[in-house]
Order: structure tokens, then sequence, then C-alpha cells
């Protein structure tokens, strides 16, 4: 309210151009807010969200002192998180612009989390920044010819020594490729590390980045990506745009000859989604020269084709790869592939469904054919998609027999799967597969036949669960089915939680909702249970 409110004023402020008593007002309601800020994270300390409303607040209301003081109790509090300590260092870094604070800051941060890699990713930054910062004073310094007497600037500063003091460090601690890479993307930002990046990738005891870390794909990945950026020469006025792109050609030709090498020293699934993936990025690149367009493509289905046949390409990818081929009208090829990829992954919902659109697009005569071979291969747990697939097509395709056909067939499978859960994952996940099949058309009443079953043997049986299940059951078949009033009137009459008072009220509806002949068959039942011969 209070936070509102200053908006309110700030905005009408600014319309009529009015500032009188802009302190006394304003600062009165920015005291309440910090005041309620201080009192709800003394109260729920453990509440990150809260202190980081608070810490969003004082930066737009451009609070400083306030801020400094937030984050000390903040980071007190909540050592554990890098990510805090990496907005406090930011703040102190780009709003306060003391690289010294950010500095202390990194320094306890690292105290706390000594193998954190992101803390050193951006202490590192940190140093390059500051680095960068006192270059751009000096020069400026000495364009001015200003006397600067005794202070001068450190070159190794200016060089980034501190950042390779921060990067030698971590290297003893944090093992893996993924660490040194993202220094190594760091570095490139900055225009004056050359020697750095240089000992980032060469120096690994005796050993280069890439000799060390041979079998990790990332090592591969980055050491392909690099052959875009040598020997490229600069573009003149002279250079045509044939040769922009043979040169283009010629460079993603090298890429690729480091991937090839890649995927035989290391022949993973992982490197072959690298491999993958820069192909695909190429391709998505946008540009004028058909002949390079239609070069990636080639190259990006000769690599599809490749993965596959070595039956390391990620079920996730098959997707992708489909796209294209439908996209390239190779019809006949994306069918092949579907196929292909369910007999690989038989168990796979995503894949079936792939085929099974894939069909639908093509207008295949084997839909019906290929539902009922993938209903058979997915486990039972996993068909809901499938049927209710199956059912959204035949009723825009088959005749209404045949669709309502498929759906008795297809309501029999979700009884199916709560027993099969109960049975395999006990009571607690088939009530949440209750919850979550009643909300989905069409039910059979032994779906919920099923489910008081189920809730009956259980030693703690509620009737209060009882009875929400015979609501449902008679929302969908009360007007229909005459034993389910009488099963429950028999349930609250023996629970002994149960009402025997509400009999006569449950009597009433079923009277009410039931049609036909169903009404004399349920008085005739009810009369011998209340006989006792029922």
């Amino acid at each position: 309210y209070e936070i509102n409110l200053l908006e309110l004023i700030k905005k009408r402020r600014a319309r009529i151009g009015y500032s009188f008593k802009k302190d006394e007002i304003e600062n009165s309601i920015l005291h309440r807010v910090h005041s309620l800020f201080n009192r709800a994270t003394g109260k729920w300390k453990e509440d990150v969200q809260l202190w980081l409303s608070h810490v969003a607040f004082c930066k737009q209301w451009n609070a400083k002192h306030q801020l400094s003081k937030v984050f000390s109790s903040l980071l007190a509090i909540h050592p554990n998180k890098p990510a805090l300590w990496i907005m406090a260092a930011k703040w102190e870094m780009e709003t306060q612009l003391s690289s010294e604070s950010a500095r202390h800051l990194f320094l306890r941060a690292l105290r706390f989390h000594p193998e954190c890699p992101k803390l050193y990713q951006e202490y590192f930054r940190m140093e390059l920044m500051h680095a960068e910062k006192q270059r751009k004073e000096k020069k400026v310094f000495e364009q001015a010819k200003m006397d600067l007497g005794e202070f001068s600037y450190s070159e190794e500063i200016l060089n980034g020594e501190m950042a390779r003091i921060i990067y030698r460090d971590a290297a003893q601690k944090i093992k893996g490729v993924e660490f040194h890479l993202a220094v190594l993307s760091i570095a490139k930002l900055f225009d004056f590390t050359q020697d750095l990046q240089k000992e980032i990738l060469e120096r690994h005891g005796g050993f280069s980045l890439q000799t060390k870390y041979a079998d990790d794909p990332l090592t591969w990945d980055y050491m392909a990506r690099r052959e875009l950026e040598l020997g490229s020469p600069q573009a003149t006025e002279h250079t045509t745009k044939q040769m922009k792109v043979s040169e283009m050609t010629q460079r993603e030709e090298r890429c690729c000859a480091v991937f090839e090498e890649a995927v035989r020293a290391v022949p993973t699934e992982d490197m072959w989604k690298c491999y993958i993936t820069f192909c695909l990025e190429r391709y998505s690149r946008k540009t004028s020269s058909e002949e390079l367009k239609q070069k990636r493509l080639e190259r990006t289905l000769s690599v599809f084709g490749k993965a596959h046949e070595s039956s390391l390409l990620p079920e996730a990818l098959y997707k992708q790869w489909l796209q294209l081929l439908l996209e390239s009208s190779l019809f006949e090829k994306a069918m092949e592939m579907a196929e292909a990829a369910t007999k690989r992954f038989s168990h796979s919902v995503e894949m079936w469904q792939m085929r099974l659109q894939v069909l639908i697009q093509l207008k295949s005569d084997d839909v019906t054919q290929c539902f009922e071979e993938a209903v058979k291969h997915v486990k039972s747990k996993g068909t809901l998609p499938l049927w209710t697939f199956w059912v959204e097509w035949s009723e825009g395709t088959n005749s209404k027999e045949d669709t309502e056909a498929l759906y008795q067939e297809s309501v029999t499978m979700k009884e199916k799967y709560l027993d099969w859960t109960y049975r395999n994952r006990g009571y607690k996940k088939a009530k949440r597969v209750f919850t979550s099949l009643c909300e989905n058309r069409p039910f059979s009443l032994e779906f919920f036949r099923k489910m008081i079953q189920i809730e009956k043997e259980q030693e703690s049986c509620k009737i209060l669960h009882l009875r929400e299940y015979y609501e449902r059951a008679l929302r969908e078949f009360g007007s229909t089915d005459s034993d389910i009033w009488l099963d429950y009137i028999k349930d609250e009459l023996s629970h002994p939680q149960g009402k025997p008072e509400n009999c006569g009220s449950i009597h009433w509806r079923a009277m009410k909702m039931l049609q036909g002949d169903l009404v004399e068959d349920f008085v005739s039942k009810y009369t011998l249970l209340q006989t006792g011969h029922l």
C-alpha cells in the first residue's frame, strides 16, 4: 500500500509539475516502507524473495545507504547463496563504482564457497572490468597531458594480472573444461587479454586444453567453432559477394572437419549433439546466397543421418530432424525417419506422436494401424496422450460409430491406469492420478468404482473422500445407474464416520435424477435394503 501511494504521488507530481514539500512527504513514506521491510525480514529471515523485494525497492528509489545495510544483513543471514554475493558485488562495482568493495565481497564469498565456478567467473570479469576502466582513465589523462604527480598506474594491473591470479587459483580447485571455456569467453570480451587467453588454452600442467580434456565434447565444440574466427582476412571494398560466400563456406568446412574428427575420437550422444547444434545454428543464419543455404541444409541432413546410423542421435533431436525434412519437402524420407525413430525409442510417447503427426499431415492410410501399434508398445501409464490424440483425430476423420467405439475403448484405459498405479505406486499416487484423470472426459462408472474400492481398502478410510468420489460419479451417471445411489446409501449407513441422517436426502435426489424404469428398480432395491434383504 505504501509503495503504491508513493508511486501515485510521484505520478501526480510529474503530471502537474508540483514539488511543494517533496522531501518531507516522500521521505516519511520511504522511511515507513523501509521500516516495514526491516520488520518483515526480521520476522521471516529465511524468505529470500522478501529480501530481494527490499533490494529492488532501494534500487528503484536510489536509497544507496539503505541498500548497503540491506546487503550486509542479507549476506550475514544467507552466506550460503553465491548468487546473492555476486549481486552485492555487482552493485558495488557498477553503481557505487567501488572496485575495492566489490573485491572484498568476492574474497569473503570465496571463503564460504571456495569451489564455486560462478563466483570465480564473476570475480575474474570484475577484475578485467577494473583493468579496462583504469586503461581508459590513463588514456584520457595522457590525451589531456595532465601531470598526475606521484600517482601512477600499475602496468601489471592494466594488463589484467589480477584476473590471471584469480584464474590460476581457480584452476587448481575447479575441475572440468566447462569452467576454463567460460573464463576464456569472458577474457575474449576485452581487447588486452591475448596473453591471458593463450595461457588458458595452452598451459595445463604441461598440456594444452585440447590435450588435457580430449574426452570432453565441450573441448571439441570450442576448438571446432574457433575455426570460424581463425584466418579470416579483413573484408575490403574489393571483396565480392562470391568471395565472401566462398570464404564462409571454407571456414564452415574447417569447423566440420574438426567435428568429424571429434565424433571419431569421442563417439557419444553429447558429441553428436554439439555437432548437430552447430549445423542447425549455421543453417538458421540468414544469407542471401542460395548456394550457401543449400550447402548448409545438405550438411545438416547428412550429419543427422550419420548420427542416426551410429545409434547416437539423442531422442530430443529427432523432432528437429523431422521438421527439417518436412520443410525441405522430403516426405518419403520423413516417413522412413519417423518409423526408424519409433523402432529405436519404442516406449517413447513423443516419438509415436511425432510419427503419427507425419502420417496425418501426409494423409496416409496407416494412421489407425500406427495408433494401435503405439498403444501396444507404450507403457499403460503413458498412453493417455496417445488416446487423446487418437480420439481427436477420429472425431475429425472417422464416422461417429468408429469414434464412439474408440471412446469406449479408451475409457477402460483410465480404470486400468488407476488400478496399475495403485498396485505399483501406492494409494497417494493413485489419488493424484484419479484427480488428474477426472478432469478429462470421457469417464466410465468402473473408473469411479475403482477409486471407491481403493479408498475402502485403506486402514484410515475417510467418509469425506468416499462422498467426494460418489458425488463425482453421480454427476456423470446419477441419471442412468440406480446401483451407485444404493451403494452411496449403504456406505453412509455402515461407515463409522457416516451420517445415517443423510440417507433421506440421497434417496430424494435419486428419485429426482433417475429416469424411467430405473426409479422403480431403485425403489424396490431400497425397500429390500431397509428390510435387511439386500
